[in-house]
């Protein structure tokens, strides 16, 4: 009988440690924000790069180089800001019906507002995939985040 309260106690222990690991680790994951700014949803990323306005002020633009952004390969992406000075700016990648993993460099500072990273998309086996680059921008203690939806082309 206190074998069988012993096995009872640990099980309910580990649920309860995989319930908070995974509650501490979903920031990572799902990335929280303050505010969402909904871009032009006609604006596509791997075709040009986009601009939205962010509220109490500023301009957010990104651009990826080279254009159509590329499978497999490293590609530039680049954020700038304008009437808003951030501590971090990041971009989420993430596949819209596909989980692809963890995809979120942080890009660094070069000045005028200009933040930039390399960045690289996994192939999708199934060909043409629609992605979600989420830019995560931390500026005067809160998190604004801005999804912008493309289609990748199939590998080749």
């Amino acid at each position: 009988m206190n074998k069988k309260i012993l096995i009872d106690v640990i099980g309910i222990l580990l649920i309860a440690l995989v319930v908070v690991v995974g509650y501490k680790l979903s920031p990572l994951l799902l990335p929280k924000a303050d505010v969402t700014v909904h871009p032009d949803p006609a604006c596509d990323l791997h075709r040009s790069p986009c601009e939205v306005l962010l509220p109490g002020g500023g301009k957010l633009a990104v651009r990826m180089q080279p254009l159509p952004i590329p499978m497999v390969k490293p590609f530039q992406v680049e954020v700038k800001l304008d009437g808003i000075s951030a501590s971090r700016v990041e971009v989420d990648f993430a596949g819209v019906d596909m989980n692809m993993g963890l995809n979120r460099p942080e890009l660094g500072a070069r000045g005028a507002g200009i933040y930039m990273a390399e960045a690289t998309l996994p192939v999708c086996i199934t060909g043409q995939m629609e992605w979600q680059a989420t830019v995560l921008v931390e500026a005067a203690g809160q998190r604004i985040a801005v999804p912008f939806r493309f289609t990748s082309l199939p590998h080749g």
